[in-house]
């Protein structure tokens, strides 16, 4: 009985057990519960250890007003700090203001930007830096007119006349009633024209002095060998009296010579005194004859060698030319290779044949001019028979460049005659193939020649 009476107490006590974990378990389910809709709703509960009372709060508002705090805080970029160097030039702050706008090239590199530091840079006369930015806005794009305005003015200054003159006038056609550009491009041409001049007149200054440094030689020559033809004709007296006084000059000595022999009052003396200047005029003349001569035949000569040293000098510059010829990627590198080789088609000609025809349109955008039109087209009619391929293809891409229907349309008379002409005589020839001439055709209709 009592063994029965210890397992029934042992059975109630795992009862209670098991109901008391049960209860534990409900009641942290429902705090669990309570605390994840207390978080649903935006407010978290914290137990106060001596009250058991609940303090809440709205976490939703905290969040809030931290990220109104961020975005009220100026977060730099690249347009802020490009204004903020805008700032700091007004100020003159040159300095500060090229530090703004190399900050915002870093964020995203801009024309503006470039051209910008460019000419803070000139402010602080740093003309290189100042030259290869504006070259940089340029790469990027190639029709901003401040950048090669600002790149003229840095190139004037590193005496780059030249440069600083194709710049102005590259701006110029950009902006053809700019009056500033205008003024710029007045200026720059007057500064190379002088320079020209420089260079022509010491160029000839030196030129001078080395004809003036061979006539004197010239000179000394002949009267070297008018003394030589005196002492032959002279006889022993007047190499006797030489001997005494070796030091001074010809016409001295012949005075002597004549002293001496009126002294001696003699027959012999006066015919050698005879000899004597007939000898010195006959010598004279001979020597001025022979130098004459010398002079005839020697101006020619010199003459022909210069022309062929020219010759060769400039074929061996073409030949140069040709191997250092880049392709252009903007139009502002195009003309100015094609100004370069002004007057010369050869080297225009080699100029196209290094690029891809099918660049035309990237590389004019809306940069093609009526007159460069018409080189271009002068120029591939110089190869038309060498490679017809090329040429067509040119004379297609060319039609594709932007703007291309308003620069064909309003061509001068003269220059629509020109065209009539090349195509009549160049393009549709007899030696123009088939496949060829049926594309030529429909292109002439695009180039609004009828």
């Amino acid at each position: 009985m009592d063994f029965q009476g210890f397992l029934n107490d042992l059975q109630d006590w795992e009862l209670s057990t098991k109901d008391k974990a049960t209860k534990t378990k409900l009641q942290k389910e429902n705090k669990f519960t309570k605390g994840s809709s207390a978080l649903s709703d935006g407010s978290v509960g914290v137990e106060n250890g001596s009250r058991g009372d609940t303090i809440s709060f709205d976490h939703s508002d905290v969040l809030s007003r931290v990220s109104s705090s961020f975005a009220s805080e100026d977060v730099p970029d690249a347009a802020s700090e490009k204004d903020l160097g805008n700032e700091f030039f007004k100020q003159k702050k040159f300095k500060e203001a090229i530090d703004c706008y190399s900050r915002s090239i870093a964020f995203s590199p801009t024309a503006v930007a470039y051209a910008n530091r460019a000419m803070a840079r000139i402010k602080l006369r740093r003309f290189q830096e100042a030259e290869d930015d504006c070259t940089e806005a340029l790469n990027l794009d190639d029709r901003y007119i401040k950048a090669y305005s600002r790149r003229a003015t840095a190139r004037k200054e590193l005496g780059k006349n030249k440069q600083s003159m194709e710049d102005a006038e590259f701006a110029m056609r950009l902006e053809p009633n700019n009056q500033e550009v205008k003024k710029q491009y007045a200026d720059a041409k007057s500064l190379y024209e002088k320079e020209i001049v420089h260079k022509a007149s010491t160029a000839l200054r030196n030129t001078v002095e080395k004809v003036g440094k061979s006539k004197t030689k010239v000179n000394g020559n002949s009267s070297i060998n008018s003394v030589s033809n005196v002492n032959q004709k002279s006889g022993p007296t007047e190499a006797h009296h030489q001997t005494k006084s070796n030091e001074q000059k010809i016409p001295v000595k012949e005075s002597l010579l004549l002293e001496e022999i009126n002294n001696k009052d003699t027959k012999s003396g006066s015919r050698t005194q005879g000899q004597v200047g007939n000898g010195s005029k006959e010598g004279y003349n001979a020597s001025n004859s022979l130098e004459q001569r010398n002079h005839k035949t020697r101006k020619p000569e010199m003459k022909a060698s210069v022309e062929q040293l020219a010759s060769r000098a400039a074929s061996r510059a073409m030949a140069e030319a040709a191997k250092n010829i880049t392709p252009p990627t903007t139009a502002y590198q195009f003309e100015l290779s094609w100004r370069g080789f002004s007057g010369d088609r050869a080297l225009q000609a080699c100029l196209l044949k290094a690029m891809s025809p099918h660049e035309l349109p990237k590389i004019f955008k809306n940069a093609l001019s009526s007159t460069l039109l018409i080189e271009i087209i002068k120029c591939v009619a110089s190869f038309f028979t060498e490679d017809m391929d090329l040429v067509v293809s040119y004379l297609d891409n060319l039609t594709k460049v932007p703007r291309f229907d308003v620069i064909a349309m309003c061509l001068p008379a003269a220059a629509k005659e020109d065209l009539r002409k090349i195509w009549n005589e160049v393009f549709c020839s007899e030696a123009t193939s088939m496949e060829y001439a049926e594309i030529l055709d429909n292109l002439r209709s695009k180039f609004y020649l009828g």
